[in-house]
């Protein structure tokens, strides 16, 4: 995973600085902030690519900085409720939270949920945010959802054009069928692994011959990569 600035807003200092211990090991950079306004300030000062935020903060609740944040910017929210607190999910959705969190927590689950809320949020590879990858005959832009192969457009289903783009903006990096129905098809999705297989396939009916310079590749007993030769 990619490294990404993270806003932790808690008024309970022992909280923010155990999860900037962990979010740091996965090699992020963490900001942290203890009550509200704080929170806007570093929000301005370092806009992050996404937030854990805590409701019941002192001067502004995490209901007021998310409204605040969501008059100027779409970052990913991620709330963070005491276990007992009533937690309205509807007012969250209606403020634009885009997940939450009950204490006490599991650090692990954190960055679980920070993983999946930027990918699908599309921040999940911050060197990747034009939404296209470019290689030798291949053009892949999901803000058009346009695959170009070997300058002309080709039509791909969506969820084909999804899978090609996420192994090509990841470069010799093997993913088993499991880890690509979790983050190209989403972690609730609960489908057979062979839905892989066959979009691969299609995939590779569209590619095949076109360029010496990359492959769709099968490594047996393990999964897909897109492999780019030197």
């Amino acid at each position: 995973m990619s490294a990404f600035k993270i806003l932790i807003a808690d008024d309970d200092k022992n909280i923010c600085e155990l999860l900037r211990l962990y979010l740091e090991k996965e090699g992020h950079t963490v900001y942290l902030a203890n009550d509200g306004e704080e929170a806007l300030t570093q929000f301005n000062a370092n806009p992050p690519d996404i937030i854990l935020l805590d409701i019941m903060m002192p001067k502004l609740d995490g209901w007021q900085v998310c409204r605040e944040i969501r008059k100027k910017s779409d970052c990913p929210i991620i709330m963070i409720t005491a276990k007992g607190e009533t937690f309205d999910k509807v007012l969250g959705l209606e403020l634009g939270a885009d997940d939450y969190v009950v204490k006490p927590f599991d650090t692990k689950e954190i960055v679980a949920r920070v993983k999946a809320v930027l990918r699908r949020t599309g921040n999940s590879s911050s060197e990747n945010n034009s939404k296209e990858v470019v290689y030798d005959k291949l053009v892949v832009n999901m803000v058009k959802y346009e695959l170009k192969v070997d300058g002309k457009a080709v039509d791909t289903p969506p969820k084909e054009l999804e899978l090609l783009y996420h192994l090509a903006s990841h470069p010799n990096r093997v993913y088993t069928r499991d880890q690509l129905l979790d983050e190209v098809w989403g972690f609730e999705y609960y489908g057979d692994s062979r839905t892989v297989d066959v979009h691969i396939k299609r995939l590779r009916e569209k590619l095949e011959g076109v360029s010496d310079k990359w492959l769709l590749k099968t490594v047996w007993g393990v999964g897909y990569k897109f492999e780019v030769h030197e």
